[in-house]
């Protein structure tokens, strides 16, 4: 047990954290984190659910049924990360010593093609009252400092500084859009209820709640008369309870200068309490970068309702067997829904085969009912990396798809190594979840987190090195115990803007 002040429990307390909850946290720095145990990389018919034209269509009419009866569906969107590292290389040559980009770097491809970015007009704007020029008057004369700091230092536009959703992405004939503001567009164009009701969850940071409730109050009405809709939009902010304990590098509590304890931010792991706090049966997951244009969404809502509608035909077997397994079931019943479990589910069990009849009907209600989520898989043309793989459980007990991140892999593993290699498809975040029991009670999705998921990472505070716990990520670790389906999608549905410049690759344009 560690030693803890008064002054500390009452900063745990604050926090609404426990200090078991912060013991539990020591130990994980002092044993770390396991490895998981992969069997193989998921690909069509293992692990990827094999669809063909039929199937597509029978997903999207369920979908249009499901919207038609006013279906309860909701669009979680995380939206609390600064876009700072959108910006790296442009901070980099601010704060620099080149006094001009160099040929072929970053930085040059944005000044060279200053006027396809949506935000353009903006920095027109600002240049003009910083600098009485223009931005392509400030390149001929060579003040490339002042042109990249007017678009993300504090006296420009200070997008170093503003979260992703509150800068402009796109431009339109007689407007721009910010990434929030596509996000609106995208919802009302998929989840739209019979009743033209959109519903929208943001998570968003304490530091740009203000921002967020402004530029709603702007967009919203705007964006309900382009698309004939009503959003009923919420925020909630990542919990205080969910930081974790930071420690120094030989694992003692870390201090700062005051000598209080030293507390960060989760991850988006920690997201996995916002979203227990919906109350939505049926709920799309996609980060806030992840978004087109009008132009370009075609294939975006297309496959965006066809998720959404394998989700519920998916759901609706699972609660079809639930019923059939509920009472006495016959051989056929267990048979049936073993093989929807391992098939469709691809859940890999041996217990289902080595049990009596009674214990198998109990593991198969007990896998069945379990929060479920379909994810879109896009084919891995690039490097290898996390995605899509069929893994054991933490208990080794089943098999089952799960989405990793390269650092739950051991890499000094020569077979694991060869299976990522051969890992043909990676996750773009684009996926949407049921969250609701048969009986319409909302699942507690905390107890479907497996806790040994999370990673340590190296960081600095005050130039003194520290070490950092991140919970299970909200895809990974936090739904490691759910219910998944994969499934293809294609790549013209992934359209990350993970740097500034992605802003002009053609689907942004």
């Amino acid at each position: 047990m560690s030693e803890f002040s008064t002054a500390d429990l009452e900063q745990l307390s604050a926090k609404g954290i426990s200090r078991e909850t912060v013991e539990s946290q020591l130990e994980r720095f002092r044993i770390g984190f396991p490895y998981l145990t992969i069997d193989s990389p998921s690909s069509v018919g293992s692990g990827i659910l094999p669809v063909d034209d039929e199937m597509t269509a029978s997903c999207l009419s369920r979908w249009q049924t499901f919207l038609d009866d006013n279906g309860d569906v909701l669009k979680f969107v995380p939206a609390s990360g600064a876009a700072s590292r959108m910006f790296k290389a442009l901070f980099a040559f601010v704060n620099g010593d080149d006094a001009q980009p160099a040929p072929g770097s970053p930085v040059a491809e944005l000044v060279s093609r200053i006027g396809d970015f949506a935000f353009y007009g903006q920095l027109k704007d600002a240049t003009e009252r910083l600098y009485n020029a223009t931005p392509e008057q400030l390149a001929d004369q060579g003040r490339y400092k002042e042109l990249v700091g007017a678009i993300i230092l504090p006296e420009g536009l200070n997008y170093g500084s503003l979260p992703k959703a509150l800068l402009t992405f796109h431009r339109y004939d007689d407007s721009v859009r910010t990434a929030l503001e596509e996000q609106l567009a995208e919802g009302a164009q998929t989840a739209a209820s019979k009743d033209g009701v959109v519903k929208l969850h943001f998570t968003v940071s304490s530091n740009h709640r203000k921002l967020f409730e402004e530029k709603l109050a702007e967009a919203v009405p705007a964006m309900e008369k382009c698309y004939g809709v009503r959003y009923e939009i919420s925020l909630s902010e990542q919990k205080p309870s969910t930081d974790t304990i930071a420690v120094t590098p030989d694992n003692a509590l870390f201090r700062d200068d005051a000598g209080r304890l030293v507390f960060r931010p989760g991850g988006h792991g920690a997201l996995i309490e916002n979203l227990n706090d919906i109350n939505a049966s049926v709920v799309f997951i996609k980060n806030i970068d992840n978004i087109v244009g009008d132009a370009h969404r075609a294939d975006t809502i297309r496959y965006k309702k066809f998720i959404g509608g394998l989700l519920l035909l998916v759901r609706d077997r699972i609660e079809a067997l639930i019923a059939a397994l509920a009472s006495d079931p016959t051989d056929e019943v267990l048979d049936s829904a073993t093989q929807f479990v391992e098939q469709i589910l691809f859940v890999s069990c041996p217990e289902l085969h080595q049990s009596t009849p009674a214990e198998r009907r109990d593991l198969l209600i007990k896998i069945l009912d379990r929060p479920l989520r379909v994810c879109g898989m896009v084919r891995n043309e690039g490097e290898p990396g996390g995605g899509p793989y069929n893994a054991y459980s933490s208990d080794g007990r089943m098999i089952a798809p799960q989405i990793l991140e390269s650092t739950q892999i051991d890499m000094s593993k020569p077979e694991n190594v060869e299976m990522m290699k051969g890992a043909g498809y990676f996750n773009p975040v684009d996926l949407v979840c049921y969250l609701k029991h048969v009986d319409g009670r909302s699942y507690d999705l905390k107890k479907y987190v497996d806790p040994a998921t999370g990673f340590i990472s190296e960081k600095s505070l005050g130039g003194r090195e520290l070490r950092a716990l991140e919970l299970p990520g909200l895809w990974n670790g936090s739904m490691s115990n759910w219910n998944t389906v994969f499934v293809e999608v294609p790549e013209s549905t992934f359209n990350p803007v993970k740097t500034v410049n992605d802003l002009l690759r053609p689907a942004h344009q």
